[in-house]
């Protein structure tokens, strides 16, 4: 079954996407990603990215080789799935006041701005982002969602791991998933 379905792992920015596909690489699963953007300092094991999934809107041909594999996709790039085929999403939620530090710090590292909008107005913006992206996924046929905390999942990650089995299809390793959360990176914490 897990065959046909196209597995996406999505969330806000910084909310914890590149753990999740390192955890489902280390249980066994097969990523559609390129290599194109390399680990860093703010992502020391790898960001798993496809750089093809930033045109779906436009380039949807790849969905094809995505069949039975995870592909990273941000959010707000969901409502572009075509229902011609089957999704699993892994919708990866963090603590907001983490999101917004991570997002900071990385700014920073780059030497871009990290002050053109303020903490509370980027909050506001990114929840009700989120409860919409989160009504429209709902409305889905073509879409099961399991909703992740990566906080939950640093803290505690065998039950979250066993989830995330379950849901895809117990297919996985999990105590290669759990081997696979560093919680040496969890750095921006509530």
């Amino acid at each position: 079954m897990y065959r046909d379905t196209v597995t996406i792992v999505s969330g806000l920015p910084r909310s914890g996407t590149s753990l999740m596909m390192s955890m489902l690489r280390s249980g066994g699963m097969e990523l559609l990603v390129d290599g194109i953007r390399t680990a860093d300092e703010d992502n020391p094991k790898g960001y798993f990215e496809f750089e093809r999934v930033k045109q779906i809107e436009d380039d949807q041909a790849w969905l094809e080789d995505a069949r039975g594999r995870a592909v990273k996709m941000i959010a707000e790039l969901l409502k572009y799935l075509p229902p011609t085929y089957r999704y699993k999403v892994i919708f990866m939620r963090r603590a907001m006041e983490e999101v917004l530090a991570s997002q900071r710090e990385m700014l920073a590292r780059r030497g871009e701005p990290t002050d053109r909008i303020s903490d509370e107005d980027m909050a506001r913006m990114f929840a009700a982002h989120l409860k919409k992206v989160q009504e429209w996924i709902s409305q889905q046929p073509n879409m099961d969602i399991l909703y992740v905390s990566y906080n939950d999942l640093v803290a505690d990650p065998l039950p979250q791991a066993r989830e995330i089995n379950r849901f895809l299809g117990d297919f996985l390793d999990v105590d290669a998933m759990v081997d696979a959360v560093d919680p040496s990176l969890y750095r921006q914490r509530e």
